[in-house]
């Protein structure tokens, strides 16, 4: 089971390459490796949009740039049309990710009548931290690719660009999306263990923000999987999209990760605030790469609490975070026994068994929170 996200290893002085080759040399051995850099690198890189574009939870006109060339013909065309989100393939929490709007408002009506000119002028928010820059479309390429110059202009952000460095081989990309004019109204996160929906986290940006990353004062609300507001979307992405995402990503022999998560937007082209004329919500990202438990945030080692751990959790928040635990588990224990390997221990399996009761116990009305913590307690010895 990783837990390391892309980079950190290198960061601390290691070889992630090294890293990474070793971890592949064990999955062609047939040994499960949670997730493989495979699956992490295609799952996590921003193209996989592109790779899903001709599903229901895709958008038709996603498109990737790899090269300078490819970007300034195609970027100038896209934004001509309509606005856009470009998103860099590196970096993490909204960096590199742009809201675009061309400040006249002069769109063409169809796609490809027109390019933008050098000269136009860009109305652009950054993701990360929703603050708001202006730039030609010149500036905004030659940031992109070559970073801070004297031909850029002069830029708030605290990205460095260079989006293509190193080419497709080294990561360097960028995604070119329609923009989704409800994102103002929220997105919505699902919490993903295996093809099994644990939650749905519904995320609304704060007033006059576009981007709900966490710091930026969005406001979270928590779902059921069964929730009844998206009951077509969890219908289409369980039923249509799950069985086939690892092959539609290039990874055909792989499962899918044991803890991961997938951001949706509604693409209904109305005005935000307004009744949706479609009920239809696209993948924003799929993330697979360290993803937290919330649960276990008191666990957490830091400044403020250097030495915190695992008997910090609230006994509520444990018993959550011990069943997310458990369902992993349960998920891995099924891929091995499908590849005829070394089943789960009779300990094992008796205190898998043992949490399950209590859970459903607690379910059932059986037993309060209050016993059923005292009871995970005595299981866990604590």
């Amino acid at each position: 089971i990783v837990r390391c996200n892309p980079g950190q290893i290198k960061a601390d002085g290691g070889d992630q390459g090294k890293f990474d080759d070793s971890m592949r040399v064990l999955r062609k051995a047939g040994i499960q490796v949670w997730p493989s850099p495979d699956v992490m690198e295609f799952m996590g890189a921003k193209d996989a949009l592109c790779k899903v574009a001709h599903l229901n939870i895709g958008l038709e006109d996603t498109l990737a740039y790899y090269s300078t060339e490819d970007f300034a013909a195609g970027f100038k065309k896209t934004m001509a049309f309509q606005p856009r989100v470009l998103k860099q393939n590196r970096g993490s929490s909204g960096e590199g990710i742009w809201i675009i709007k061309l400040k006249s408002g002069n769109y063409c009506k169809n796609f490809g009548d027109r390019s933008c000119s050098a000269d136009e002028e860009l109305e652009m928010m950054e993701a990360c931290d929703n603050h708001a820059e202006t730039h030609t479309v010149a500036e905004f390429l030659e940031f992109c690719v070559n970073g801070r110059t004297s031909q850029s202009g002069k830029w708030d952000t605290v990205g460095t660009g260079k989006y293509l460095e190193g080419g497709k081989v080294a990561g360097g990309q960028l995604v070119d999306q329609r923009f989704c004019p409800r994102i103002v109204e929220g997105e919505l996160r699902m919490n993903m263990i295996g093809d099994t929906c644990t939650g749905i986290i519904h995320k609304k940006p704060k007033a006059g923000g576009i981007s709900a990353v966490g710091g930026t004062g969005s406001i979270y609300t928590y779902y059921a999987p069964d929730a009844p507001e998206f009951e077509n979307l969890m219908a289409d992405f369980s039923g249509k999209n799950l069985p086939t995402l690892m092959a539609n990503l290039d990874l055909h022999n792989e499962p899918l990760p044991l803890w991961w998560t997938a951001d949706f937007i509604n693409s209904d082209p109305g005005t935000p605030g307004t009744p949706c004329t479609i009920d239809k919500w696209i993948v924003g990202e799929f993330n697979c790469s360290c993803v937290g438990i919330s649960k276990c945030a008191a666990a957490y080692c830091q400044a403020e609490s250097p030495n915190a751990s695992f008997f910090d959790i609230p006994v509520k928040d444990l018993m959550e975070a011990t069943y997310l635990g458990n369902l992993m588990g349960q998920k891995a224990a099924g891929i091995l026994d499908a590849c005829k390997t070394k089943a789960p221990s009779p300990a094992a399996a008796r205190i898998i068994n043992r949490i399950e009761a209590v859970k459903r116990a607690v379910t059932m009305g059986v037993l309060s929170k209050e016993e059923a913590g005292s009871m995970m307690a005595k299981l866990f010895d604590v």
